[in-house]
């Protein structure tokens, strides 16, 4: 897999009829690893051991309801109220972040209503904070630490 822009961790691997699968620690079990779950796992761990972000208060591809389209969220971080604090969505290394992508996670935000958002492909990472009452999100160069909150 290729090389991230992200810290190195350590990943648990299994082969098994010629595929290989990565161990996602939120879900608990080995996930067919294809590029764009390389960039989930490790954005998974940049939020875990960077960001001090506790396992029990992140959700990973649970199925939201756009309109009456059946949509799959990549990450979603919780608040200890319940609330969304933060929503991801993961590309492929080899997919551009263009606005069409920007135009994806924000059509999944008006149902979720995060605070902050994160669009990254593995080597370009954008972080946003929602500012609801302008219509608008403000990029930002890092997402806070969760003792931040």
């Amino acid at each position: 897999m290729k090389k991230l822009n992200f810290p190195t961790y350590s990943f648990r691997f299994k082969n098994s009829e010629n595929k290989v699968a990565i161990f996602d620690e939120i879900r608990k079990k080995f996930i067919l690893l294809t590029p764009e779950e390389w960039v989930r796992q490790h954005t998974l761990h940049y939020l875990v051991q960077d960001n001090k972000y506790p396992k029990s208060y992140i959700n990973v591809e649970k199925l939201i309801k756009i309109n009456t389209l059946n949509k799959r969220y990549d990450i979603v971080v919780f608040q200890p109220n319940g609330s969304i604090f933060l929503l991801i969505e993961c590309k492929a290394p080899e997919v551009a972040i263009t606005q069409k992508t920007f135009d994806q996670i924000a059509r999944y935000n008006l149902a979720l209503k995060a605070k902050y958002l994160m669009v990254t492909n593995g080597l370009n990472h954008y972080f946003c904070q929602m500012d609801f009452e302008n219509k608008k999100y403000i990029f930002l160069s890092e997402l806070p630490q969760y003792e931040n909150l």
